[in-house]
């Protein structure tokens, strides 16, 4: 009997540790984007992912856009249910943005909050980041994005993940 209860008491110990290694893994997906994000460099796509899509700080825009960052629930200004319930919650407004292939259109970001900063990160068709930019408090930021190839491309704030994101759906040329 004592070999027994030994033995439940160890498969109880195994299984409480594999719950805690489940809620550490869970822990550090959820918290390891903003984190990365915090930390990480502003950078533009590199030679292999501008086959994708260039972008450029300045440059001739055939069409534009303006994102702006949107507060949906704050702690300034509630609803406190919400705020309790879900955190502080914003969006991208238009969250959904067509271009057309080749055609070099301007977006420019404003960030509307004068206290929180976001970020914006493109991802490209393997969802690796392609491009990351923050975007400080009460700017406006733009670049010329030329995509290259036709598809659904997502984008989002690292920082307000899941909610802050949005997509960029990539058309053919005009007239094909």
């Amino acid at each position: 009997m004592p070999d027994a209860n030994r033995r439940r008491s160890e498969a109880r110990r195994r299984r409480g540790f594999g719950e805690f290694v489940t809620l550490i893994a869970c822990a550090i997906a959820t918290l390891a984007p903003r984190a990365w994000a915090k930390s990480a460099a502003s950078f533009l796509p590199n030679a292999a992912d501008a086959k994708i899509v260039s972008v450029a700080k300045t440059g001739e825009a055939e069409a534009g856009i303006t994102v702006m960052t949107e507060a949906v629930a704050i702690k300034e200004t509630g609803p406190a249910a919400t705020i309790k319930k879900f955190g502080e919650t914003y969006a991208f407004s238009p969250n959904f943005i067509a271009v057309r292939r080749d055609q070099p259109t301007q977006i420019e970001f404003w960030n509307l909050q004068p206290d929180d900063e976001h970020d914006f990160a493109l991802l490209g068709p393997n969802l690796k980041v392609m491009m990351y930019q923050r975007l400080k408090p009460l700017t406006k930021s733009s670049w010329v994005f030329t995509f290259h190839r036709e598809g659904l491309f997502d984008f989002k704030c690292l920082t307000h993940q899941p909610e802050m994101s949005g997509q960029i759906l990539v058309l053919p040329p005009a007239g094909q």
